[in-house]
């Protein structure tokens, strides 16, 4: 004999329940079955709104009826020949007939009883369960005697309802007699229903259809139950919220009850308890893919180098803490608090106690929080009014998160590893509880961080440690579009060699801005950003915030100031920064230190390294120098790629105007190149070293030798600069033959030592480190404890689209190897 339970999903339509007929032709082959069906997909959802809005007076049940009736009418027209339709069509009318009959004496009475109530959820399954049974009847290929029997009339239970407790020693008798005299090869029976002992109609809880067939399973001594649901078993974790979560193919039976609880829905919990000391193995297989392995539930020991078998949450939880100095050392506490709470019908889910007894949490459902907070402090009303203990406190939308396995117990720091796992994602932890039988650790966390707990834990337990960036990148002009290419390209490199996963998740230009939690596509970013919503810097932060995605990076690839000033609220999400955008570090230094401490503060990587010198790792060599204990003493440096290639190509035959025009096109300036030739960017660019080498220092303490004209400065556009340009050829051509004069080349230098700092232009003469500076190239001499005669030298390509967007790709790979 095997059990075979079908859920709602798979028996949702006419086309699933063929689908069924298929599965149980099948396995008929093999042996005797028993086929346990839920109610069609949403029906016991129907009946339950249909049967509370009768009890207050809203005939809107009337509809919700006739949409119930409709939908198994359409289903028996689609599975069953017109000439065989008419029987099944009266039964079914009659059933429905009943079910207004019960819905109009709620109406009528304005109530509803927990009695009524059982009845009026279980006509799903009635209804189902009947119509399924006589498609398989005259279901031509089924050729196998096929017949119906009403669980109602085997299953029985005491009188609670909503979820009756059975009675195993009747049921099993009358279920093991039926069998032993029933020959037929499959019976259909209806799941979740049965009967209290005076003969009222009774349920199994939400869900009950799979403990129905546990219950059968035990009672038959079945060799299997076969659980057919939507999905290809138990996941490592929910796959709505992971995608990257598994089918587990093997499970005990105790870490399955756990996942269970804590909220697998593919199992419901009481399912394993009547088959676990029968040894009788469960299947959960995939009605859609019925040749998927499922996953396999026994009492076996599957050993495997992974402790944890999974990770489940349960949602919609509210924890209520009770402390002060009465409870400490008073005997009998705890059974006042659990008691109140029980004469509520409360069902505490979480319990956690500090060992200083001076405080205790436990967990339940947000629906049961106000009636909970009232029972408890009226049940220590005295202790409350004496002041000895606080009134309880509640806290809703919280969630439960629980590491489950077998195993764990055998393996060292897995509290550890959760605990800091979250703890870099910003996860913060309200209350922690592990069972003395160490198969789950529980936290109780924000129910808002669920999704990224789950992900976060997922990735460090269940992925080879590859760690998933998701990326929202602002600006995808030049350096923007090399980037998102690089990214691209490197893509399936860092995942196999790095185990770096990216997700481009947001993007936007100066005019769009487009989203996807799933990740957009990278080789068609551009087109999908063209048809994107309207860019909005704040609609854009709180996107970033909403999604709440762990490992999330904001890359600027702007100039902008108004972005440079968003840098905090990302930083404060646990949202690391990376960026091209000098203006953040080189503002205010209460500004820069605020951002460099909300990112310790918050473990938020803050990486800048195309600051100064574009791809050339200037920042992180320095940062390196001070983390080992070295001083810096002296910077001298040409900082600016693009100055030195306007100075590099200028020359008699060339005006200064038009190098400059070709700089721009060669994407070597900034949008608007006065920054640059002002000396603004490279002020900006050393003062950034001086603050990372440890010193204090603002803008405006750089003495800045500007080689511009003063009519250049005064411009407020770009066409007017450039006009200037034009306007003081003279000046431009008299430095360079000055320079000529003095057998010297003109560069840009920037330079700090005893504590003062400059930016300007110089004649280099022959022989200096600069003299030879080619193209744009970039040149630091770094003078510390340790480079006294001869500095550190950094130098190469310091402008440039390519190398710049290779700069930010870098310090995003940096963000996934913290």
């Amino acid at each position: 004999m095997k059990i075979l339970k079908f859920g709602g999903t798979s028996v949702a339509d006419a086309q699933n329940i063929k689908r069924v007929i298929n599965i149980v032709k099948d396995k008929s082959q093999e042996s005797r079955l028993i086929v346990v069906v839920s109610a069609l997909s949403g029906v016991t959802d129907l009946l339950l709104k249909a049967s509370k809005e009768a009890s207050e007076k809203n005939e809107h049940y009337k509809e919700i009826t006739k949409l119930i009736e409709q939908k198994h009418l359409e289903a028996i027209k689609d599975l069953i020949s017109v000439n065989h339709q008419s029987a099944l069509l009266s039964h079914v009318k009659r059933i429905i007939n009943h079910l207004e009959t019960l819905l109009d004496g709620c109406f009528l009475l304005g109530e509803l009883s927990a009695r009524t109530s059982d009845t009026i959820a279980g006509f799903g399954e009635i209804l189902s369960s009947y119509i399924i049974s006589e498609a398989m009847k005259h279901d031509a290929e089924l050729v196998v005697e096929t017949t119906f029997k009403d669980s109602r009339e085997l299953i029985i239970t005491n009188s609670s309802f909503g979820k009756a407790a059975v009675n195993f020693e009747i049921t099993n008798q009358l279920i093991a007699d039926y069998f032993h005299n029933e020959g037929a090869r499959v019976t259909v029976m209806p799941g979740f229903v049965a009967s209290s002992m005076d003969g009222n109609n009774t349920t199994l809880g939400r869900g009950g259809s799979d403990y129905t067939a546990a219950i059968l399973a035990a009672a038959t001594n079945a060799s299997d139950l076969e659980i057919w649901t939507d999905v290809n078993g138990m996941y490592t974790a929910n796959p709505r919220l992971v995608k990257q979560a598994q089918p587990i193919r093997h499970i005990s039976y105790q870490e399955a009850m756990e996942l269970s609880h804590f909220g697998a829905k593919v199992l419901y919990p009481p399912t394993i308890q009547p088959v676990l000391h029968l040894n009788i193995p469960i299947w959960i297989k995939n009605t859609f893919e019925p040749e998927a392995f499922g996953t396999y539930i026994s009492n076996e020991n599957n050993l495997q180098s992974n402790p944890i078998k999974g990770i489940s949450h349960i949602d919609k939880i509210t924890v209520i803490t009770l402390e002060g100095s009465g409870i400490i050392g008073v005997s009998g506490f705890s059974k006042r608090l659990f008691e109140a709470l029980s004469n509520e019908n409360i069902n505490v889910i979480f319990i956690t106690q500090a060992s200083s007894e001076h405080s205790i949490c436990i967990g339940i459902l947000d629906v049961d929080a106000d009636k909970a907070k009232v029972a408890v402090d009226k049940a220590f009303e005295v202790e409350i009014s004496q002041l000895r203990i606080d009134p309880c406190t509640i806290e809703k939308n919280m969630c439960i998160v629980a590491l489950v396995g077998e195993n764990m117990k055998n393996h060292q720091g897995l509290s550890g590893k959760m605990f800091s796992t979250l703890g870099k994602n910003n996860v913060n932890i309200r209350a922690i509880a592990q069972g003395a039988s160490e198969r789950n650790i529980s936290v109780v966390i924000n129910e808002k961080d669920v999704q990224k707990a789950l992900n976060t834990l997922h990735e460090r337990f269940f992925e080879d440690n590859i760690k998933q960036l998701n990326l929202f990148v602002m600006g995808v002009g030049n350096v923007g579009e090399k980037f998102m290419e690089q990214i691209t390209n490197q893509k399936k490199y860092l995942r196999e060699n790095l185990k770096i996963n990216i997700r481009l998740i947001g993007v936007s230009n100066s005019r769009k801005m487009l989203f996807d939690g799933d990740g957009i596509p990278l080789k068609d970013w551009k087109n999908l950003l063209s048809d994107g919503e309207t860019a909005d810097k704040d609609a854009f932060i709180e996107r970033v915030k909403a999604l709440n995605l762990r490992n999330s990076v904001f890359v600027d690839i702007t100039a902008n100031d108004e972005i440079s000033k968003t840098y905090s609220q990302y930083l404060e999400k646990n949202i690391a920064v990376v960026t091209c955008n000098k203006i953040a570090c080189a503002s205010a230094f209460d500004n820069y230190k605020n951002l460099k401490n909300l990112s310790r503060k918050y473990n938020a990587p803050f990486l800048f390294e195309t600051n100064v010198g574009a791809g050339l790792p200037i920042i992180d060599t320095l940062k390196r120098m001070i983390a080992s204990g070295d001083k810096i003493n002296k910077i001298q440096a040409v900082l600016s790629g693009s100055l030195n290639f306007i100075f590099n190509n200028f020359n008699e035959n060339t005006s200064f105007h038009d190098v400059v025009k070709e700089a721009g096109v060669q994407g070597f300036t900034e949008p608007d190149p006065k920054i640059d030739l002002s000396g603004v960017d490279v002020a900006r660019k050393i003062l950034i070293l001086i603050r990372e080498s440890g010193y204090e220092m603002e803008i405006d303490d750089i003495e800045n030798k500007s080689f511009l004209p003063q009519a250049s400065l005064d411009t407020d556009n770009v066409p007017d600069f450039f006009t200037s340009l034009t306007a003081n050829a003279q000046h431009f051509n008299d430095l360079y033959k000055e320079a000529l004069a003095k057998e010297s080349r003109l560069k840009y230098v920037a330079q700090f030592e005893n504590g003062k700092a400059s930016v300007g232009l110089q004649f280099i003469p022959k022989g200096h480190d600069f003299y030879n500076l080619e193209g744009k190239d970039n040149i630091v001499l770094f003078y510390t404890d340790r480079y006294v005669d001869q500095p550190l030298i950094i130098k190469g390509a310091g402008a440039g689209a390519a190398v710049t967007a290779s700069g930010i790709f870098a310090d995003v790979i940096r963000v996934g190897n913290v």
